[in-house]
């Protein structure tokens, strides 16, 4: 008895039938490795080997901020400060208000440190960049070495976690004294001559760090930016000077952190700012100028 071949057609037919099965296998395959996940983080959640988040431990308080905050800052430094946070002050120029930046000590650490060095306060000539006296600037100064001692390490860490900019980049902490009538007339950080920017380049930002209360007086104003200042809550409480534009009240412990650069790596002239006259009382202030290279103290 003859039997015949299975044609062509028959056999692609078994063949596609074959070639079917393989995707379901794919899909079943890729079911049970699921399943097995699910299985063991179940397992995982039922020990207490980790858990998942609650709607108390995700929501963004004010704490949450805090504990940021002293965790970025961990360099140790000198006394306890108050709690921390950030306060936007303006978007153009950018400058934000680290409260409590400083601990009290802190503060009268760097004053008592910088009492028997003061001098005169001088301005930087932009032909030269020699240091020369100048009727805009009647405070009295001085410069700290850059890591001179552990609490300054301790605060130029500090600075440079909250800021981003690394410590080399810095100039050496300057310590300034105001007294009744004594004030710093409107300026740029940043320089308009090629002679200042060869060590490291441009100055980007300042930390402006207010190391005592101001009686009366002593703000530090950007009159380029047009706010309505009797809209403030604390209208009542600037000078004259202050009223000229948007203006910080010194407070012992915090920050001023500004920028003289705006994102785009151009110049802001929007960062034109001033130390008003101190009317009743004495200011203290310590200043960090940050470049956008490596600063050569």
């Amino acid at each position: 008895m003859a039997f015949s071949r299975p044609s062509l057609m028959a056999r692609g037919v078994r063949h596609s039938r074959l070639f079917s099965n393989r995707p379901s296998s794919l899909y079943t395959l890729a079911f049970t490795v699921l399943l097995m996940l699910s299985v063991v983080l179940l397992i995982l959640l039922a020990l207490g080997v980790f858990s998942l988040p609650e709607g108390d431990d995700i929501h963004h308080d004010r704490s949450v901020y805090e504990t940021t905050a002293t965790y970025l800052s961990d360099g140790n430094g000198l006394g306890k400060r108050g709690p921390q946070w950030t306060e936007v002050v303006s978007w153009e120029p950018r400058a934000f208000i680290y409260h409590n930046f400083l601990s009290k000590e802190e503060c009268e650490f760097l004053i008592e440190l910088a009492k028997p060095h003061m001098r005169k306060s001088t301005v930087v000539d932009s032909t030269t960049g020699k240091s020369i006296d100048s009727r805009v600037r009647t405070s009295s100064g001085m410069f700290f070495g850059r890591g001179q001692n552990k609490i300054i390490q301790d605060i130029e860490k500090r600075i440079a976690d909250y800021t981003f900019i690394p410590v080399e980049h810095g100039e050496g902490l300057q310590v300034l004294h105001y007294g009744v009538g004594q004030k710093y007339e409107p300026h740029f950080d940043y320089f308009l001559d090629e002679f200042n920017t060869k060590n490291g380049g441009q100055r980007m930002a300042t930390l402006l760090m207010y190391l005592s209360d101001v009686e009366e007086g002593g703000e530090t104003v950007f009159p380029s930016v047009k706010v309505n200042s009797s809209s403030l809550p604390s209208y009542n409480e600037l000078s004259e000077c202050g009223k000229k534009g948007l203006s910080v009240k010194p407070k012992m412990g915090d920050a001023l952190l500004f920028w003289s650069m705006k994102p785009d790596a151009v110049v802001d002239p929007l960062s034109l700012h001033g130390a008003c006259p101190v009317i009743k009382g004495n200011k203290w202030s310590c200043t960090k100028w940050m470049h956008i290279h490596k600063y050569e103290a």
